[in-house]
Formats: C-alpha cells, sequence, structure tokens
C-alpha cells in the first residue's frame, strides 16, 4: 500500500494561535496517524483516523488544544506520521510530514493574529514596532515572528513584508 499524507494547514512558518488547526489529506495502516506538535522540550500528540483503513485517501481536520503546552520557544513543529503499526524501535520506514511554525501566544500577550506591514524606506524593527505598539521596545516580537525572512534585525528592505504579532489590546 501507498503511503501518502499531506498538511495543507498549517503552512511552514505560518504564524498559528491556539488551539492549532491542522488539515491535509492522508492514508494510513489501518486508517491511524499521529499527530505531534512540540518546541523541542514540551510535546502534545494523539491519534486520529483518516479514510477506511484500505488506502483510501481523506481529509482531515484537527484542533489541537495547547493552552496547558508550556512551550518555550516560540518555534514549534506540527507532524503527522503514520506509525504503521510498528513499534518505535521496529525499522520500518515510516511516512511522516513535519512542519515548523512559529506560535504567536509566544509572542504576544493574548495573541489575537497578526497585521501585515510592508517596509517603507528608512524605516527599522524598532520604528515600526512604534507604529504598530506604540512601544519600540517590541521590536524583538517583530524579528522573531519573521525569522523565515529576516536574519538580521538590523538588515530590513524597502519593499519587505513583515507580520507584526497582535495581542487582545489591539497591539
Amino acid at each position: 500500500m501507498l503511503e501518502f499524507i499531506r498538511i495543507d494547514q498549517p503552512r511552514p512558518f505560518d504564524l498559528v494561535n491556539n488551539p492549532v488547526l491542522v488539515s491535509g489529506t492522508a492514508t494510513g495502516f489501518e486508517a491511524t496517524l499521529t499527530y505531534r506538535i512540540s518546541d523541542g522540550t514540551t510535546q502534545l500528540s494523539g491519534s486520529f483516523n483518516v479514510g477506511g483503513g484500505t488506502g483510501e485517501l481523506a481529509q482531515f481536520q484537527l484542533a489541537v488544544d495547547c493552552s496547558q503546552a508550556e512551550f518555550v520557544v516560540d518555534r514549534i513543529f506540527v507532524e503527522v506520521r503514520d506509525d504503521g503499526g510498528a513499534d518505535d524501535d521496529d525499522p520500518v520506514w515510516k511516512p511522516r510530514v513535519v512542519v515548523p511554525v512559529f506560535y504567536g501566544p509566544r509572542l504576544a500577550a493574548n495573541y489575537q493574529g497578526y497585521r501585515l506591514h510592508q517596509v517603507q524606506e528608512g524605516e527599522t524593527l524598532w520604528s515600526i514596532a512604534g507604529i504598530h505598539h506604540g512601544d519600540n521596545e517590541r521590536w524583538r516580537q517583530i524579528f522573531r515572528a519573521n525569522t523565515d525572512r529576516i536574519w538580521d534585525p538590523g538588515m530590513i528592505f524597502q519593499g519587505q513584508v513583515l507580520r507584526v504579532p497582535i495581542g487582545s489590546d489591539g497591539n
């Protein structure tokens, strides 16, 4: 049987909220797949059914409550895997898909979502934080939410589109 797993949501480096929404298409051994959400130290996991177990592809949707997870970093990994009915020590290849994402609640208090900001000539992360948060010192949140496109906080460029995490207070 050909194994297949595709995660459509979240996409790599999306900025996600709680619950973490995971969806895609897959087939699995005896129709059972496993999900894991981890930051490398804290891990949430569980299993779910997809398809009829005889090779059918089917869509899946999960809403994983991470409110009790004590993630220590803001980049987390969403994984869906087919354990193939084998023990973890079994050397049998186990198909899996891993998607790195940014966890918004680690970036802004009472995270609600994010704004898009197109960098204008002369702007810095410090000045963008002042525009959106009224607090220039919150530039680090903007930097951490965009480390997939900014490698040096002093090197942003006119025309770049950045995500600005926003909490429930609108900042």
